[in-house]
This record gives C-alpha cells, sequence and structure tokens, in this order.
C-alpha cells in the first residue's frame, strides 16, 4: 500500500488504473517530458547542468550562500557525469581493441 491514509490510497489507485485503461504507461504522480528533455548521454547531462548553472549565477534573488550550495551540489553531479563519459570512451576503446586482436587471429 502506497499511502498509510485508505482515502488518499484508493484515490491514487482509481486514478493510476483510470490512466492505464486510457494507455498511457505513468503513474498520477509522473510527468511526462518531452523528447528535447531526455537525456541519453553524459554530454546531455554535462549540457543540461551548464544552463542550469548559469541561470543560478544569474539569478538575482536568490542570495549568495544559496548560490554556492546550488553550484557546489550541480559540481558534483557534474564530476560524476564527467566520470561517467571517461569509463565510457574507455570501455569502447577497450572493445575496439579486442575486437582488433579477434579479426587478427582469424
Amino acid at each position: 500500500m502506497p499511502y498509510a491514509n485508505s482515502d488518499t490510497n484508493r484515490e491514487y489507485q482509481g486514478e493510476h488504473k483510470r490512466l492505464t485503461r486510457a494507455g498511457e504507461c505513468r503513474t498520477p504522480c509522473t510527468t511526462l517530458l518531452p523528447g528535447e528533455f531526455r537525456l541519453r548521454t553524459a554530454r546531455d547531462v554535462l549540457a543540461l547542468l551548464e544552463q542550469q548553472v548559469e541561470a543560478v549565477r544569474n539569478d538575482a534573488e536568490a542570495g549568495t550562500l544559496e548560490k554556492a550550495r546550488t553550484i557546489g551540489y550541480l559540481a558534483g553531479i557534474s564530476l560524476r557525469a564527467i566520470e561517467a563519459g571517461d569509463l565510457t570512451s574507455r570501455l569502447e576503446s577497450v572493445e575496439y581493441v579486442l575486437k582488433q586482436r579477434r579479426e587478427n587471429d582469424k
């Protein structure tokens, strides 16, 4: 049971079943993003993070401490995305070398 309150659970389940019958494969709380917002690679994540850091830096209403915390958080995510991109390229290189060795052994 996703909710302890039975009324809330009943409402959620009803909405979920209605969406399922309508052919939408999502829960009531899930929002669908347009295709241009889908992130498929580490490069996509880094581009989005770059835009968001710039938006935070240009926000006149945010305080210095709030900006610093947000940018620090986004920088941590960026580092993980960079590491994932590096691992992907290294793995592709290893696969290429192994494929070349197999072809040369034949």
